[in-house]
């Protein structure tokens, strides 16, 4: 019989009675609905039955009452993005790790049964077979798998804040089309307009028909633009319906079809390189990929002297009398010493290590552009629209008056009113860039 002594034995079988726990189904979810929560203030649903499906499709309905916005565009998403759901999946997986690492293996019985060939009585043997040393590491592999289950946590909750950011940039980018495709819906009036004032103006003879085609020139490109921002827009919905989750009768929302104006006060961004060092999930992730690996590490390195042993008492009948004795097995060290797998260990803690440092390096680097970027485009984004466009208008309204007045040729007025077109479109993108 291979297993422990008395005490050790009761021991382990008490350790593997306890240990035999259900997994819970939606494990570690509360603390990712908590990071999300602090984030940006949505709410977040894992649809493991039917209830949380009812209440996620009754809030999508409420939702989508009115026009939605763009926080709006995101927690729709956040409840029904199916790639998300699949995701929450990684949690099941980690939790089931964590709750194995906790779990003595199973003790194995064997029955050995002997016939003697010149008669005589059959020799019976019992054994049981329970590795000693799983007892003794079963603390440090749970330590490791709850390193992995923070960190698989944590990368769960930034796939659910990286959904939150793809649905908003789709949104604005929406907005910007949909503001687009009204100034050029206001351009293609104006130049039609246009258009036909110069159509008779050239049967009454009082302009070329190089001034008649210029018009109509611009009246067509207006009509161009008009349909590019009407295609954008039809891409940009299904981009927002795949990321939401949508399809047949939840696909008539309509937005606000206009950006925010932009604050005329800057953000402060004095911390916020030391704020993304501080918040970022995967560095967090990646903090607890480096314990779990120094931690498998030390057991790898106390596996390598002695990777096995079974301890405890073996018992025999033998002609109608039975023997029992203690008995241990242990595994010789000659081929495999354990080296590789401890070179293994040690070369994937530095790996993370090394990966920790470069991905901090990155980030610091990137939010120092990013912040650069957010000044540029609001100076961009408010002097377009306090000097820019007012100037334009006036340019425009000039050039018209002194075209009234004969001063002015038609090249001239053409040429004001598109570089007020292209000024009122740099506006919508510099602002679209802000958000």
């Amino acid at each position: 019989m291979k297993t422990a002594f008395i005490l050790p034995l009761l021991a382990g079988g008490l350790a593997l009675w306890a240990g035999c726990a259900n997994v819970p189904t939606a494990g570690g979810f509360d603390t990712v609905e908590q990071q999300v929560n602090q984030r940006v203030r949505h709410r977040v649903v894992w649809r493991l039955d039917a209830a949380a499906d009812a209440r996620a499709d009754a809030a999508i309905q409420a939702l989508m009452q009115t026009n939605l916005t763009s926080r709006a565009a995101i927690q729709v998403a956040l409840l029904n993005n199916r790639h998300l759901q699949a995701t929450y999946e990684d949690l099941g997986v980690s939790q089931a790790a964590l709750v194995q690492a906790g779990l003595l293996k199973n003790p194995v019985f064997d029955v050995a049964v002997r016939f003697p060939t010149s008669g005589g009585s059959t020799e019976l043997e019992l054994g049981v077979a329970q590795d000693f040393l799983a007892m003794l590491y079963l603390p440090l592999r749970k330590q490791v798998a709850a390193e992995e289950f923070a960190s698989a946590q944590l990368r769960v909750t930034q796939a659910v804040l990286a959904t939150a950011g793809d649905a908003q940039r789709v949104f604005y980018r929406l907005q910007a089309d949909a503001q687009l495709r009204n100034m050029w819906e206001q351009v293609a009036r104006s130049t039609d307009a246009s258009l036909e004032a110069a159509k008779r103006l050239r049967a009454a003879g009082n302009i070329t028909e190089l001034a008649l085609a210029q018009e109509q020139a611009l009246h067509e490109e207006a009509k161009l633009d008009l349909q590019s921002a009407e295609s954008r827009i039809a891409n940009g919905r299904e981009r927002l319906n795949a990321l939401m989750g949508l399809w047949g009768r939840n696909l008539k929302w309509q937005i606000t079809p206009r950006l925010p104006d932009v604050p005329t006060a800057a953000m402060p961004l004095d911390a916020v390189e030391s704020q993304a060092i501080a918040r970022n999930l995967e560095l967090a992730a990646r903090r607890h990929d480096v314990r779990a690996a120094l931690k498998r590490l030390g057991i790898n390195r106390a596996e390598a002297l002695l990777p096995e042993l079974e301890a405890g008492a073996e018992t025999e009948r033998d002609g109608g009398h039975w023997s029992v004795g203690p008995a241990v097995a242990f595994p010789l060290l000659l081929f495999d010493q354990g080296q590789a797998r401890v070179a293994t260990a040690a070369a994937r803690l530095r790996r993370h290590q090394q990966t920790y440092h470069a991905q901090a390096v990155d980030l610091r680097a990137a939010t120092r552009a990013a912040s650069r970027r957010l000044l540029d485009a609001r100076r961009r984004a408010v002097h377009y629209r306090d000097v820019v466009l007012p100037l334009h208008d006036r340019i425009v309204q000039r050039t018209m008056l002194q075209y009234n007045a004969m001063q002015k040729g038609v090249f001239a007025v053409l040429l004001a009113k598109r570089q007020a077109i292209a000024a009122g479109q740099a506006y919508v993108e510099s602002q679209h860039d802000y958000w």
